[in-house]
């Protein structure tokens, strides 16, 4: 494997494991979210659509440079003649080798676009969750308030009669207000369910992708002990 096709391999396997880590339930979203906002992610994240655009890039030529490889050798393949076996062999190596960069720079390219998205998902369950957090507790005040200006009522209910109705007024507003925030609320869990839906989805199809490798780790195996036994025939 040359250079540049084993920093791709290196970078695949790193995507793995990243992906990994954004997946299983390791470590919270909302402690994830302070590493993606800490000082170093935080100067780097000015200028990180540049980066992650010059890294697509990268990926798609070297995706397009595999595809080539592979039209190449195999219409080389078809034209060679049954007799000369070891030039058969080489161009079935070659082959190949077009085919396991044209995997790896493809898988590659689909986890980089899977951690963007995964970080996007995860931030905005963290920033979810903070909000949940703020109106339960924002919640939590207003019934205590709205206790509070109930048990007030009552105590000096039969000597403050003129001032019923400004109670009942602000009692109807707080009543209001904790509406509004148990709606809000609700939205908030909903959409908490719908991001955690779309997580698992991605797990899923993490765990799919890991599986394919896998398959084609064999295949791989497969095709070089093939390769040996005709060498050794």
């Amino acid at each position: 494997m040359s250079l540049q096709w084993a920093l791709i391999a290196g970078f695949l396997y790193t995507e793995i494991v990243v992906v990994l880590l954004l997946v299983l339930p390791i470590i919270s979203p909302t402690r994830w979210q302070k590493l993606f906002r800490s000082k170093l992610l935080k100067s780097l994240s000015n200028q990180a659509s540049i980066y992650f655009l010059f890294l697509i890039g990268i990926l798609v030529l070297f995706l397009l440079d595999a595809i080539r490889e592979m039209r190449k050798y195999s219409t080389v393949g078809e034209h060679t003649e049954h007799g000369h076996l070891d030039t058969e062999m080489q161009g079935n190596m070659r082959l190949f080798r077009a085919q396991r960069n044209f995997y790896i720079s493809g898988f590659a390219l689909f986890l980089s676009l899977v951690i963007r998205r995964l970080v996007i998902l995860i931030s905005a369950q963290a920033t979810l969750l903070a909000q949940n957090e703020a109106a339960m507790r924002q919640a939590q005040s207003a019934t205590t308030t709205a206790r509070s200006l109930l048990s007030q009522k009552t105590i000096g209910e039969s000597a403050q009669n003129d001032s019923n109705e400004a109670h009942d007024k602000v009692l109807s507003e707080w009543k209001n207000q904790i509406k509004e925030l148990q709606v809000k609320n609700q939205e908030l869990e909903n959409e908490l369910t719908k991001e955690k839906k779309d997580k698992e989805a991605i797990k899923s199809q993490a765990e799919s992708l890991a599986k394919e490798y896998d398959r084609l780790n064999d295949e791989h195996a497969k095709c070089v002990q093939s390769n040996g036994d005709k060498k050794s025939d």
